[in-house]
Parts: C-alpha cells; structure tokens; sequence
C-alpha cells in the first residue's frame, strides 16, 4: 500500500512538472503572425485651411497598419513629428512654402512602409482692405482691417525711398508731417506669404486749426461747418480792407432761415481758458438795418465733459455799419468755464426768438483769438 501511494505521488508531480513547461495559451506557437499582412502603403488626407493661418490637417489612411508617424517637414524637436492612430489626425501650422510630408505605418509584428507627399502652401491675397485716416493738422493717424491680412505696412508719402512702417493687426501707428502739403498714403496688407493688397488714399495735410483765426494763410483749414437750412460760411476777399482791419481775407458769415441756425467748427487744438478769458472778433456789418443784431461765441465740446454745451455761450450786439469794430466776449462772466478747454467753436448771428427776421443777413469776421 505504501508503495502505490509513493508511485501516484511521482505521477502528480510529473504532470505538474510537464504543465509548467507551456506558454499560457498559445502553447509558444506563434505561427498566426505569418498571416498578418504587411502594411499598406499608406496614403494622406491634406485639409489645409484657406485663412492664412497655415493650418493644415493631416489624416494619415492605410490598410493593416497600427500607428502612425507624421513628419511635418517643418518645425524642430517634438514638434517636428507627431503620433497618430488609425482614424485619427494631426494638425500643424506651416509658413507659406513647399514641403515634404513623410509618414511611417506600422503594423502590430512591427514591420513599417515609409511615404512622401509633397505640400505646398499658398496664402491668399488679403481682402476688403479697409484703411482710416485720423488727422489733426501735422498729425495723422492710421487703422487698417482686411480679411486674411496678418499685418500691415504703412506708407505716408513725404520721404523718397520710405521704408513701409509696419502696423499690426488691430493696432494703431501715427506719423507727424513736418510740412503741409498733398500726399498720398499707401497702406499695404500683407498675407504672410507673397500675395499682398495695396490701398492708396491722397490726403492734404494743413496747419493745425486753432485761436487765433485771421483767415490770411493757405496752408490751414479754416473750416466752420453749418448748421440749420440756408447757413452758409465762406473765406473771402475783404470787403473793406480800412481800419481797424486791412487784410486780405475774412469769413463771411450767412445767416440761415432759423434763429437757431450756425456754424461749428472742430479745433486742433483746444481753448484753454486758462490762458485767457476774453474772446475778441472783429465784425463788419454791411447793413445798417442790423445794428443791435448780436453774434453768439459758445464754447463746445470740453475736456471731460465738463461744463456741458450750452453753458459757455455769450452773446454781443453790433454796434455799426460800414465799418470793422471788435466785439468782445468775456467769459470771466461764466466761472464754470474758468479752467475748461473747449475743442469746439460755435457761432451763430441773430438768434432771435423770430427766426425770420434775420434770414440771408451777411456780417464779415475776422481775428478771433484769445486774450485776457
């Protein structure tokens, strides 16, 4: 008996022995790998963006392969390359250029196919290039926008050979004339790659608009815009170049068909009442019949907001006909406008309660400046 049990017991350890020899469930038989066929060769799926961006997104596509390995072309270090797997993609952002793409596929026994495709990248030229304009005498200002522009270079037309002054996106540049003139600016937009658009837009630069305003130089924009029907505000020859007025040139002033009719003039430059309280104009009034008929100086358009229009207003009558007279205008009378700066100059003549009585009546300015 105790050597049957013995016996049995060499058996079992055999068999265990025999079990532990074996590779878990493929018994070491590897001989279905000879049935995986070898990686295609694989193709590509170029979706390359239209905006300039240079972004291009690449779906690396073929048969019996596991991974994939997209190689730019471009670009350096982990950048250069990137993993993909089947039915997925990768997208990086090229220059404009010609490249080459390389992708590698492998299958799962590790055998691989390497492919080539060429890219090339072609930016567009911008579009609705739109450029504005901003100027204050000497001074411009330049904005630009247009769809697929990555930047802008500025041109301002004053200097021969001038190198373009380069403007970004949303950005601002400004440039200061040294002398007054017509010129034309060019404003290029520029796509990152070759294609670019070109705008040109003629300006004529002036003096600074400002106190005091005599009416004598051709280089200033004397301008004084109106308001109301039938105003009408002119530079002329003087009509009486005698006394106390022996220029060459004045405004003439044209009353409309309301009382509250005028004019407006923007300035370059503000009204500092600090620097004076007094407004002085000389008038001449053609029509006897208009003697007592008062002129309006009011101050708009303050730093800050403050005082409001409608606060700096004064109102003087004429005194004569047939002759200059200076009409003063003292607006120590007005302490809220004692340390305001004023960027706007309004006028009005007659702004009687009957808006008719003064309709189409002529007085000629001259000399407005600021004085304490």
């Amino acid at each position: 008996m105790k050597k049957l049990k013995f016996i049995c017991s060499i058996l079992f350890f055999a068999v265990v022995a025999s079990s532990c020899n074996k590779i878990d469930g493929l018994d070491q038989d590897t001989s279905f790998l000879n049935s995986i066929p070898a990686p295609s060769t694989p193709s590509k799926i170029f979706d390359i963006s239209n905006d300039n961006s240079g972004m291009v997104k690449i779906t690396p596509l073929g048969e019996g392969i596991s991974t994939f390995k997209v190689i730019f072309g471009h670009g350096t270090g982990t950048g250069a390359s990137a993993m993909v797997t089947p039915g997925s993609n990768v997208t990086h952002a090229y220059p404009e250029g010609t490249y080459s793409v390389t992708i590698v596929g492998k299958n799962i026994k590790g055998d691989s196919i390497v492919t080539s495709y060429p890219l090339s990248i072609v930016y567009r030229a911008p579009e609705n290039l739109n450029v504005t304009l901003t100027q204050s005498g000497l001074n411009l200002k330049v904005n630009a926008t247009a769809d697929y522009a990555a930047s802008y270079l500025v041109y301002y037309g004053d200097v021969a050979n001038e190198v373009g002054t380069p403007l970004a996106k949303d950005g601002q540049v400004t440039h200061n004339y040294t002398t007054t003139g017509s010129y034309d600016v060019k404003v290029v937009a520029l796509s990152g790659g070759a294609a670019k658009s070109e705008k040109v837009t003629p300006i004529t630069v002036t003096v600074p608009f400002g106190l005091p305003i005599d009416f004598e130089s051709t280089s200033i924009n004397y301008f004084f815009g109106t308001f109301g029907g039938g105003q009408a505000f002119a530079k002329v020859a003087n009509p009486d170049a005698s006394g106390l007025n022996t220029s060459a040139l004045v405004g003439k002033f044209t009353r409309g068909w309301e009382g509250w009719s005028g004019t407006y003039s923007p300035l370059d430059y503000p009204i500092d009442m600090t620097n004076g309280k007094k407004i002085k104009v000389l008038v001449y009034n053609p029509d006897a019949a208009r003697i007592g008929a008062k002129l309006n100086i009011e101050l708009e358009a303050a730093e800050g907001g403050s005082p409001a229009n409608g606060v700096g207003v004064l109102k003087t009558a004429i005194t004569t006909s047939g002759a200059w007279e200076e009409l003063v205008f003292d607006f120590s009378s007005i302490p809220a406008v004692a340390s305001a700066k004023f960027n706007q100059l309004v006028l009005r003549y007659d702004d009687s309660a009957d808006g008719a009585a003064g309709v189409g009546a002529i007085i000629y300015i001259d000399n407005i400046r600021q004085t304490n």
